[in-house]
């Protein structure tokens, strides 16, 4: 659907009974409010419709808290877990005084991005496929008072329940580690997963696979056809919307923190894209693993700004308890060529052109997706236009190095003060074409420090008592 005519058209061949309007908060959820299908009207797509901008994370004072979301008609599906029939639109956001879109808004953020590559005449496409891993567990109980602090995860296939009286217990689950690919019944949890993908594509989401990931307890990877960086980050929204929801129909619950448990996988969000101009691919050439120069210096910008990057793409505190060294998520910035424990992987499935990208394997879905998207692409860009040379690459397994190796090659940082503090000293490549602005960056940094590692510091966690009460 391209106009607003389209949609109406549309909603009224559905029957729908009512319109909800999405639209993405600072930290990448999903808000939402349902109208009357009586305002559903050439309206609507022009001038918006108002809320309080308030009440909104990171957002607006309440001083200047009137906001509008606009729209967009080719957002529209039906939303399919509403009772009644309901049309689904997701939206920029707008200041109703100026006309001009809020600079907070995430989705804004997105769409500039790829306007300021059209813009450089580098190329006018961003394709990105990310990789989203998630756990679906059977229950999730956690509590923080000032006397106690707890959390408890349980899952009905997680090894740690093989001595359970089930009634019968049958075995049959995944080891610690154990997850990748077993078949049934080890793998408990294919039905749902085929339930999620079939969600996914009666909304027009193209799947290409799915599977259980590598942890046991429910580990479980969707991945989705790439395509171009508004339209995946507004894909990745349903994809969250769904999957969780399929779960909580089946009486069970999705996360998608990093690590939620201890010594097992946690989840990453696998990043591949590329750039493309006039419908060619600009990242095959004769270069390392046929890559073009153009994606040598991506690449180049890619692993000079990781440290700022990741204040974005791994943008919990939570994300950290995965990005450790040794461990089996990616932290050295090196690129490779099929190599998994780089930072940077360049796959090697086909020998097409087309196929011709590379993977920032670093990033983890707690992300918001338009802020990270687009702040991917612009570290890439920085690089093709400053023609940073990523180095040379390395080709060996980095979890297997010397330690005087591995202290050679550069890390992220290893948690998320440094990492916000790299993104305040790094962050010119992010405010080219007004993509990202001072005031958003500082907000962020903000919001971050003052709710989420300030109060994480006032709290013990129950493995310090561990380590510490016979003091």
């Amino acid at each position: 659907m391209k106009t607003g005519k389209d949609v109406i058209a549309y909603a009224k061949d559905k029957q729908c009974k009512v319109v909800d309007l999405k639209f993405v908060d600072l930290l990448g959820t999903w808000q939402h409010f349902t109208i009357s299908m009586d305002l559903l009207d050439d309206d609507l797509f022009e001038e918006g419709n108002g809320f309080d901008g308030s009440s909104i994370r990171g957002w607006k004072a309440i001083n200047e808290s009137d906001m509008l979301i606009l729209p967009d008609p080719s957002s529209a599906r039906i939303d399919p877990f509403c009772a009644e029939t309901t049309l689904s639109l997701v939206g920029n956001v707008i200041d109703p005084i100026t006309r001009q879109p809020y600079n907070r808004d995430p989705r804004g953020i997105a769409g500039r991005s790829e306007q300021y590559l059209k813009s450089t005449g580098i190329g006018d496409t961003a394709y990105i496929g990310p990789e989203a891993e998630f756990f679906i567990f059977d229950n999730v109980q956690f509590d923080q008072k000032e006397n106690q602090g707890y959390y408890l995860i349980d899952s009905d296939e997680a090894i740690w329940n093989s001595g359970s009286d089930e009634g019968p217990n049958l075995g049959h689950k995944p080891r610690f580690k154990g997850g990748y690919f077993p078949c049934a019944p080890v793998d408990s949890q294919q039905d749902i997963r085929t339930e999620m993908i079939l969600e996914m594509e009666k909304i027009g989401i193209a799947v290409e696979k799915q599977h259980h990931e590598v942890a046991t307890a429910g580990q479980a990877e969707i991945d989705v056809k790439f395509d171009s960086l508004l339209k995946m980050a507004d894909t990745m929204m349903w994809y969250k919307y769904i999957v969780k929801n399929v779960a909580k129909r089946h009486n069970k619950t999705v996360t998608f923190m990093p690590k939620p448990m201890f010594n097992d996988n946690g989840s990453g969000m696998h990043t591949h894209q590329s750039i493309w101009k006039a419908g060619k691919p600009l990242f095959a050439g004769d270069k390392y693993a046929g890559m073009s120069q153009e994606a040598m210096w991506y690449i180049g910008g890619i692993l000079k700004h990781a440290p700022a990057l990741v204040a974005i793409t791994n943008p919990t505190l939570n994300s950290y308890k995965r990005l450790v060294p040794g461990f089996e998520a990616p932290v050295k910035l090196a690129y490779s060529s099929r190599n998994r424990s780089a930072a940077v992987r360049i796959p090697m499935y086909s020998p097409s052109p087309k196929a011709k990208r590379l993977e920032f394997r670093t990033p983890d879905p707690s992300c918001n997706p338009y802020l990270a998207f687009a702040a991917m692409l612009m570290a890439g860009l920085d690089g093709i236009e400053n023609r940073i040379d990523p180095g040379q690459p390395l080709d060996k397994n980095i979890y297997g190095l010397s330690p005087e190796e591995a202290k050679a090659i550069p890390a992220i940082p290893h948690n998320l003060v440094k990492a916000l503090s790299a993104l305040d000293k790094d962050r010119a490549f992010l405010l080219k074409g007004d993509v990202f602005t001072n005031d958003v960056i500082d907000t962020w940094i903000e919001y971050k420090l003052e709710n989420e590692v300030a109060p994480s510091r006032l709290r013990p966690t129950p493995y310090e008592f561990h380590l510490y009460y016979d003091c």
